[in-house]
């Protein structure tokens, strides 16, 4: 009998003993996975073509047996509150939000003591009592409002247990416990009623009370049999969790004082290869399991994998899991449910409620989303490629719209699609309109899957998942009008996401098998692959979500994180128990979000160490590279020499050049391959907006001024447009962005200093005599720069920021709104100027010397800085000082220097030999 699995043991029975009467046989498995596999087994066990029992899971049978329909959570959920409002004085009931906060732990402790059969009454007055004495010690007249509330809330436990109970009676409905309760209640009704049926109980461990009077009324009748899946290692040893509820069953339940157990087997002491593999992080666990299955495939290539199982200890492993599958995997089967949470398209739906939710907070009459929220919609992968919206996103990051009103989005977008007109229309109704336009809106993205596209069928397996939840909604909303709020329906939606799951469709007897633990119950694998074998995962640690103190429910007799982790010590154990080769991978670390150590049932298997098992232990790291990463070196091809030969033609900036200074390879991005950055929306003013800014406000300013001297009624005249300009300038540049509230009025009002300030340098200096003849705003100049060293002449092109006349020297001014001292414009040595990047403010400024020098005609040249930041210290004039001597005036010397100095840097960038060579530092 060894590693025959336990299903085809009891489809052997059920052949042998019932054969003659499987119509009226009923077999009741843990969960409805089991039943494919059980049919699979029957089918195997019989030549002839057979009626096939009634094969169902506990819980429909234990429905049938109270004749109940069973209701899910969020369903209960709104009964339960039309309940409460009920029973409750108007002025203490509480808002849906706040009532589903408390009302999910309490329906989960009526659950547990309806299951487990306890008198409602004794246990929650028990609760209420325990209130009472940790109060004790407070006066009468310390007792506060919020006390007493409290105090009442658990007076009214009952009340609430009883008016909701019969409320669910009323209408043939119910949760678990209520429907275990009423079964038992039941029993001698159903028992006579199907007295020629026959039921066989199979595969079970935990039973709760409802379950086992159940299972021991039909025993005790001889209507029934009930078949365990116990190893008698578990169930001799009597600290041995995994054997510990039926250890209790055999030695509590009657029906074993003149009946035999059955069955214990002895499987999980025969011959094992159990590897145990450590991994850092989730993904590497993933792969792990990936080469795993790909290494079976290789040394059996022909033999099939429906004996194979991948066990998801925590399921968000589920998508990593897939990507690492080889190709050759062919036939797989899902079969475990892949939280709604996570789920592409719950992404989308929660982007819309997060949009809608925002713009209807808002104040004010116009409908207002946020561009964040809007990009999160129009940007997300089940519209971007169907909304014709494109167009719309580059305006709004063109145009700097940061909120943009419901009304202003339609405008803009002249290419308009059903999808888009759904996603933008207004949530003004009730939210049953809200829910029909998300039930339209899925529905219409269904339609763009292509049907015979494999890839496309998990898409539209989540996007069916969240349109059934967005019905059900739409149901619970027809009947409960009591809760009309968009901000409810955001938080209802949430909760129901959370445990709403997605189901894969899969071939359940053909290919490899990928599950969760719970859906492994009462299966045989030759091969198991369990992941995430941390404490906290696999089991899942200590969760406290109850009213009921752990030293009652052990009092009454309620599971407590003790029983909890025994199912999952069976459940694993049972995985083990009939295969051949383990693999059991965790994750090596032991800080971070999807840490912990390595699992107490290693240890476990480590310390009671069976001697045919033959037990190993790995760690598996990844290649880490000795260095983080190599500097990129991008040869000179013949394309290269062909666009420097065009920039050379079109012109060489003074910025291109120290971007070659700063950095050879943002040279080449930004010159050879002309990579722009992206366009994105500029929340707030950047630095290098607010200069473009200052700089258009004084050449608008100064404009009418050019050619000719500047008296100081003209600068009082600038004083009264500054404003206006200012605004202007922001307007043209900033486009359709705030600017009267937050950072940006801050950037606002400094741009108007600044200008502010310049205005009252200027008008300074020509009080104090200075004669200033503007020539030149915001001009492009070019030279060419002809020199034996270069293979070809090169165009030096670049845009002044002013050119001025004064005193008889002409001066070139370049603005700087970042800070410039006077020693970043004083240059020491020539040796060396083009290889430091602090010189770039040098290189520069000598470019416009040396591009205006024949426009100057005879008179002195001075080049320099006026920095915003550093006003106080005015014009920062470039100098050369060699030994003590400083020269201010740009000669004929200085730019021959200076050019020897850019002939060399060009002819670095000319040189074919030369590739272009990342700076770290």
């Amino acid at each position: 009998m060894i590693n025959n699995s336990f299903l085809d043991k009891i489809a052997a029975i059920v052949i042998q003993n019932y054969g003659t009467k499987l119509a009226e046989t009923t077999i009741i498995l843990p969960n409805k996975r089991a039943k494919v596999f059980l049919i699979e087994a029957l089918k195997k066990e019989t030549q002839k073509t057979i009626l096939s029992p009634e094969i169902i899971s506990i819980e429909d049978f234990v429905q049938d047996v109270a004749s109940i329909r069973s209701v899910d959570s969020i369903e209960l959920l709104f009964e339960f509150y039309e309940v409460y409002l009920s029973v409750t004085e108007k002025q203490h009931q509480q808002s849906f939000e706040l009532f589903a906060n408390w009302a999910k732990t309490l329906l989960q402790d009526f659950n547990e003591i309806d299951r487990y059969l306890l008198d409602p009454l004794h246990v929650l007055s028990y609760l209420k009592d325990i209130e009472d004495i940790k109060k004790w010690g407070i006066e009468v007249e310390n007792k506060t409002k919020l006390l007493e509330k409290y105090i009442d809330f658990w007076k009214l436990l009952p009340l609430y247990y009883d008016s909701l109970y019969n409320h669910l009676l009323n209408k043939g409905i119910g949760y678990q416990g209520l429907i275990y309760r009423e079964a038992v209640n039941n029993l001698n009704h159903f028992s006579n009623t199907v007295s020629n049926r026959s039921f066989i109980f199979a595969g079970f461990n935990a039973l709760n009370a409802a379950e086992e009077k159940i299972v021991q009324h039909l025993l005790a009748l001889d209507q029934a049999k009930i078949y365990w899946d116990s190893d008698q290692t578990f169930l001799n040893d009597p600290y041995h969790d995994a054997g510990l509820f039926v250890r209790r069953f055999k030695e509590s339940w009657k029906h074993y004082k003149s009946h035999p157990f059955e069955w214990i087997v002895d499987d999980f002491s025969q011959s094992k290869n159990i590897q145990v593999i450590g991994s850092p992080k989730t993904i590497g666990q993933a792969k792990i399991a990936g080469s795993i299955i790909e290494k079976i495939i290789s040394e059996n290539p022909a033999g099939a994998l429906d004996k194979v199982a991948v066990v998801l200890g925590e399921e968000n492993l589920l998508i990593p899991v897939l990507y690492s599958l080889p190709s050759s995997v062919g036939a797989l089967n899902i079969t475990m449910g892949y939280s709604g949470k996570n789920n592409p398209s719950q992404i989308l739906i929660a982007k819309l409620f997060k949009m809608h939710t925002n713009a209807l907070s808002r104040k004010g009459e116009s409908y207002v989303f946020y561009y964040k929220d809007v990009l999160d919609v129009l940007t997300h992968p089940l519209v971007a490629p169907y909304a014709n919206a494109s167009h719309l996103v580059k305006i709004i990051k063109e145009n700097n719209y940061t909120f943009i009103s419901q009304n202003r989005i339609i405008e803009l977008n002249t290419n308009t699609s059903p999808l888009f007109d759904l996603l933008f229309k207004k949530w003004e109704n009730n939210s049953l309109a809200v829910l029909e336009i998300i039930s339209s809106l899925l529905l219409l993205i269904k339609e763009n899957f292509d049907k015979d596209n494999e890839e496309e069928k998990i898409a539209k397996s989540f996007v069916y998942a969240v349109f059934k939840v967005i019905n059900k909604l739409i149901n619970y909303y027809t009947s409960h009008h009591q809760i009309d709020n968009i901000d409810t329906l955001h938080a209802i939606y949430k909760q129901i996401i959370d445990v709403a799951e997605v189901s894969f469709e899969g071939e359940p007897l053909r290919g490899l098998q990928i599950m969760g633990v719970l859906e492994s119950r009462v299966l045989d694998f030759d091969t198991v692959i369990i992941t995430s074998m941390n404490e906290g995962k696999f089991p899942a640690g200590k969760s406290q979500n109850s009213f009921i103190p752990y030293d009652v429910k052990r009092e009454l007799g309620l599971p407590t994180f003790k029983e909890k982790d025994a199912i999952y010590t069976y459940h694993f154990y049972h995985l083990l128990q009939r295969a051949k080769n383990i693999y059991l991978i965790y994750n090596t670390e032991n800080d971070g979000l999807d840490a912990g150590e390595r699992s107490r049932f290693i240890t476990q298997l480590e310390v009671e160490r069976q001697p045919k098992h033959n037990l190993t232990f790995d760690i598996y790291n990844p290649v880490l590279p000795a260095t983080a990463n190599k500097p990129m070196i991008i040869p000179k091809s013949e394309a290269v020499m062909e666009r420097l030969k065009e920039i050379a033609q079109t012109g060489f900036s003074p910025s291109a050049l120290t971007s070659y200074i700063r950095n050879p390879i943002d040279f080449y991005f930004q010159k050879i391959l002309r990579i722009r950055e992206v366009e994105e929306v500029e929340e707030n003013i950047a630095l290098n907006t607010l200069g473009t800014i200052i700089h258009e406000t004084l050449k608008g300013l100064y404009e009418p001024f050019i050619g000719r001297f500047i008296s100081e009624e003209d600068i009082a005249n600038c004083f009264k447009l500054l404003d206006e300009e200012v605004l202007k300038q922001f307007k043209l540049v900033y486009k359709e962005g705030e600017i009267k509230k937050g950072r940006n009025l801050l950037a606002f009002e400094v741009a108007k200093r600044n200008v502010f300030n310049f205005l009252k340098m200027e008008l300074e200096a020509i009080k104090n005599g200075d004669a200033i003849k503007i020539i030149a705003l915001e001009q492009t100049y070019e030279r060419e720069l002809m020199h034996s060293s270069l293979p070809f002449p090169v165009l030096i092109k670049g845009n002044v920021d002013r050119i001025e006349q004064r005193n008889g020297k002409i001066r070139i001014i370049d603005y700087k709104t970042g800070k410039v001292e006077k020693g970043n414009v004083i240059l020491k040595t020539w040796n060396g100027l083009t290889r430091e990047l602090k010189n770039d403010k040098i290189i520069q400024v000598l470019a416009y010397a040396f591009m205006f020098e024949k426009q100057a005609g005879s008179l002195p040249i001075e080049v320099g800085i006026i920095s915003f930041k550093n006003l106080k210290s005015g014009f920062l004039p470039f100098g050369f000082k060699e030994e003590k001597d400083l020269d201010m005036v740009v000669s004929k010397e200085i730019l021959d220097f200076y050019l020897e100095e850019i002939v060399l840097l060009l002819s670095e960038i000319f040189d074919v030999k030369i590739p272009f060579e990342e700076k770290t530092d």
